[in-house]
């Protein structure tokens, strides 16, 4: 499986940003996704998740409200809609997947990393 994430870019505080990531080589509706974030200087942290048999969904208490992960199994692609976005929110954001049908919090529990894309938050 190979995850190509995209659509960071720079944005002002309060504004959105929409992640992208493409998946090839298997269907996404049959893996669990996930949103990682690693702030400069700061070690990798979870951001959201999404199971793969009822797209059940878990946040970090930081992006709740803030952030959504959703599915487009047509295009094979998962989203991360970031709004209200803040300067701590500034990061190279990852995304993962991996077969298992739970929620998964833990960076170790996903086989499956597409390369960063960097979100810049200005005040």
């Amino acid at each position: 499986v190979q995850l190509q994430a995209s659509g960071g870019g720079l944005v002002q505080a309060g504004g959105s940003l929409r992640l992208s990531c493409a998946a090839s080589g298997r269907t996404f509706s049959s893996l669990s996704a996930g949103w990682f974030r690693q702030a400069p200087g700061k070690e990798r942290e979870f951001v959201a998740t999404m199971r793969r048999y009822d797209d059940s969904t878990s946040y970090a208490d930081s992006v709740k409200g803030r952030f959504t992960i959703s599915r487009d199994n047509a295009k094979n692609t998962v989203y991360l809609q970031m709004n209200s976005l803040k300067p701590e929110d500034t990061a190279v954001y990852y995304c993962a997947a991996d077969s298992s049908y739970g929620l998964r919090t833990h960076q170790r529990e996903y086989d499956y990393w597409g390369q960063g894309t960097l979100v810049t938050v200005s005040s």
